[in-house]
């Protein structure tokens, strides 16, 4: 009998250009996975290229691709099976719209979602306030958010940026980077979801649930007429895709290409 492919496990990186996305995965796949997995780096077009590349492509079993967002769907592409897939986020293109795009991304390729994971350059966040929606955003899909770039950073700013979150309840994870490297990246790749948002959560279905009657019929079981639907449970919509009679984001975000350094 023919066993089913392996299905591909997809880690989708937020995060701005320098702000060490690469060198996280780098560090994820030399020191995370075992030696048998193959990783799969998808980097945007429009992130320069970073010494960090060299150092992934010179891994075994690694490849690394470009990929170009052009809205609202994420490209098509052939993923090998079992693969380990670190997907990262065009910056200079909504979050939001790519995170929507992201769920009927998985079910096309056949993947599923590991973790959403926010890189967030502390010294652009303290130096521009106006970005913290957009921050706010990729936090509220993220289930491990990683600090870079804390150089020069107060330690005030560092300590109100994550405990507001914390007072908000928000179960992801908070690591504290130091020089790309992960104290825990077991911890990092578990794919259990400590996510605020419920965007992908599994959605049951009332006809996974057996309603009790007095009889014990087969027929008396509930069952749904032909002209009601098949009984689904809709998923909440997540709050950052509610859209106005324009068909405007009711949550829009700043445009942060606007604030990222030039890349050389």
């Amino acid at each position: 009998m023919a066993t089913a492919p392996q299905a591909k496990s997809v880690y989708f990186v937020l995060g701005t250009p320098g702000s060490g996305r690469r060198e996280i995965v780098r560090d994820l796949v030399e020191n995370g996975l075992a030696e048998c997995e193959h990783a799969l780096v998808l980097v945007p077009v429009t992130d320069a290229a970073n010494p960090a590349d060299a150092t992934l492509a010179a891994l075994p079993k690694v490849e690394i691709r470009r990929w170009t967002w052009v809205s609202p769907e994420l490209p098509a592409m052939e993923l090998p099976a079992g693969t380990t897939v670190f997907f990262l986020s065009d910056a200079h293109a909504d979050p939001v719209t790519q995170i929507e795009a992201l769920k009927p991304w998985l079910d096309q390729h056949g993947a599923e979602l590991a973790r959403i994971f926010c890189v967030v350059d502390c010294q652009l966040a303290e130096r521009h306030p106006v970005l913290a929606p957009w921050f706010d955003a990729c936090i509220h899909f993220s289930d491990v958010v990683f600090l870079t770039k804390r150089a020069g950073v107060a330690n005030k700013w560092m300590s109100d940026f994550v405990k507001r979150f914390k007072s908000q309840s928000f179960p992801c994870h908070f690591i504290h980077v130091k020089k790309g490297d992960i104290p825990n990246p077991a911890l990092v790749l578990d794919p259990a979801p400590r996510r605020i948002s419920q965007h992908f959560d599994f959605v049951a279905t009332l006809l996974d649930i057996e309603i009790e009657t007095d009889g014990d019929d087969e027929n008396d079981k509930a069952k749904p007429a032909e002209d009601e639907d098949d009984g689904t449970l809709d998923p909440p919509l997540d709050s950052y895709f509610v859209r106005n009679t324009a068909g405007r984001r009711e949550k829009e975000l700043p445009d942060i290409r606007q604030y990222l350094p030039k890349q050389t």
